[in-house]
């Protein structure tokens, strides 16, 4: 039997099972990935964060107009430039009944800033947590966060108690593939609370009737299914087994946007594809270079980067779903100088040359690590890669995996070349810049997604400066000057910033952001 039908059957058999979620309020929500963790520290990614917010609140939120607003906290004040006062809201219940607690907040934020969170650089700069009195938590800091209030809402609030009484103090260490109870369980103050979970299968939420929020949405419950082979979710939606599709390939965009029955709904992400080098290690772990690693060289880099024809990834591998780029940052307020955009067509000659002067030339082999169910036509990107490298003598060994395998993968540096995603509600280039630019410091969790271990002492330099000026002018002087000291050095390879599609039933009115983040609850199915 094909692929794609035993897919259908399965899919067949396991909505016939479910028959009775089939109602009018129930969101049908079917990806590519899965979440991969509950426990809402064991991994930084953004489907897995999303689905978790369903389930978990942070103090603040952002609002569909994409700014700062109240969540689990009511207000806040920034009592000087180190130091901020958090007052708690009244009545939040987590979902066994019990109230939200100050306790609970300070209890979260250490654990966020475990060494084992994978949101440790987050968590860590908005500073040591305490407790004031019943409502108010005080956050200070040994240098100021101009960004506090964004690092705030990545911190999810857990009870303290829960935690305790089932071990789970401490976030696991994803990167070993460690599992605990709040892998598959939660107590979350929410809007959903997780009624059942079968990874990799289906995952159903049921609206929550004391959340303290007030949904503006009318869906009641959510069956997220993961379905990795895209004709085959495109088919559950056309056939109404699933009502919303949050990443379509592009072409099928196009194909059923004239259907009368599929909504379609767009919007440019505040995301940025790129390719990140191990320029750490004296001899690259997966390549033919034996002694030395040609990724440290800044001309085996550029030599890489001038390969990529980014025109033809857009036009025919994305469909023009997509802008490519040559900024590492999510938006392009960062981005003043003209060399950095956008990132066009490939130039060989350019390329073959700097090789040559670095020593290669006759190319190398080299393994490309990337996902295959991550972003939007990742694998294919990456094979159009593949035919791009070798124009100019690189042999490229395409590893494609799915995300629970890629993940782990990276983040114990365990790559040569690597493919990666980055974005986030706000396109502060800050949320880039000290994750993933900075030298990796375990103190601080700075460098935290670093994963090709470079160190530049003045861009670490200017990385720091920008982070603790709260004079914003004098802030964006720095952000600039390191964002042009990061391209000229071609520590990273950025290729495109992708569109979002969201395809759904008719019927289904979504509410799309522009970092690509699902909230059900804003969602009115008619």
């Amino acid at each position: 039997m094909k692929q794609s039908a035993l897919w259908a059957l399965t899919l067949g058999l396991l909505f016939a099972a479910t028959g009775s979620e089939a109602q009018d309020k129930v969101l049908r929500w079917s990806s590519a990935g899965d979440v991969q963790s509950i426990d809402p520290e064991a991994i930084n990614e953004t489907l897995t964060n999303n689905l978790n917010t369903l389930i978990y609140d942070p103090l603040v939120q952002t609002s569909a107009e994409m700014k700062i607003e109240p969540a689990l906290a009511s207000s806040w004040q920034r009592v000087n430039d180190n130091t901020w006062r958090v007052k708690l809201r009244g009545g939040a219940l987590f979902h066994d009944g019990t109230p939200v607690t100050t306790e609970d907040v300070v209890f979260s934020v250490e654990r966020a800033q475990d060494p084992l969170s994978a949101i440790g650089q987050f968590a860590k700069a908005v500073g040591h947590a305490s407790r004031i009195d019943d409502t108010t938590v005080e956050f200070h800091q040994e240098r100021p966060d101009p960004l506090f209030l964004w690092h705030l809402g990545s911190i999810f609030i857990m009870s303290r108690a829960w935690c305790i009484a089932h071990h789970v103090e401490h976030p696991v260490d994803y990167k070993q593939k460690q599992e605990s109870f709040a892998s598959t369980h939660e107590n979350g103050s929410g809007p959903f609370i997780l009624q059942s979970r079968e990874p990799g299968v289906k995952t159903v939420y049921t609206i929550n009737p004391k959340w303290w929020g007030h949904p503006s949405g009318n869906v009641t419950q959510v069956v997220f299914t993961p379905i990795a082979n895209t004709p085959t979710r495109l088919a559950a939606l056309l056939s109404g087994d699933v009502n919303f599709v949050s990443d379509p390939a592009p072409q099928d965009v196009a194909r059923v946007s004239a259907n009368p029955d599929i909504r379609v709904t767009k919007a440019l992400e505040r995301r940025v594809l790129f390719m990140g080098m191990d320029q750490n290690r004296n001899e690259l772990l997966y390549s033919s270079v034996k002694g030395k690693n040609p990724f440290k060289d800044e001309r085996v880099r550029e030599a890489f980067y001038r390969a990529i024809d980014m025109d033809l990834i857009v036009k025919k591998i994305m469909h023009g779903e997509a802008e490519g780029t040559g900024c590492m940052t999510m938006g392009h307020d960062d981005c003043l100088d003209p060399d950095l955009e956008p990132h066009g067509a490939a130039d060989v000659a350019r390329a073959k040359a700097l090789l040559a002067q670095a020593g290669y030339p006759n190319g190398f082999q080299v393994t490309l690590d990337c996902p295959n169910n991550r972003y939007v036509s990742d694998a294919e990107i990456c094979q159009a890669l593949v035919g791009m490298f070798a124009r100019i003598g690189v042999t490229v060994e395409l590893n494609a995996q799915p995300k629970t395998l890629f993940f782990p993968k990276v983040y114990k540096q365990d790559t040569s070349f690597f493919m990666y995603g980055w974005g986030g509600a706000t396109p502060d280039a800050g949320l880039v810049l000290d994750p993933l630019v900075h030298s990796y410091e375990q103190a601080t969790s700075l460098g935290l997604n670093n994963d090709g271990r470079f160190s530049d002492p003045e861009l670490d330099r200017l990385v720091e400066t920008a982070g603790r000026t709260m004079d914003e002018k004098v802030r964006r002087v720095y952000i600039i000057q390191a964002l042009d000291r990061l391209r000229s050095q071609y520590y990273y390879l950025p290729l495109l910033r992708p569109g979002i599609n969201w395809l759904s039933a008719k019927n289904v009115r979504p509410v799309i952001l522009p970092h690509n983040w699902v909230n059900p609850h804003w969602f009115m199915i008619d």
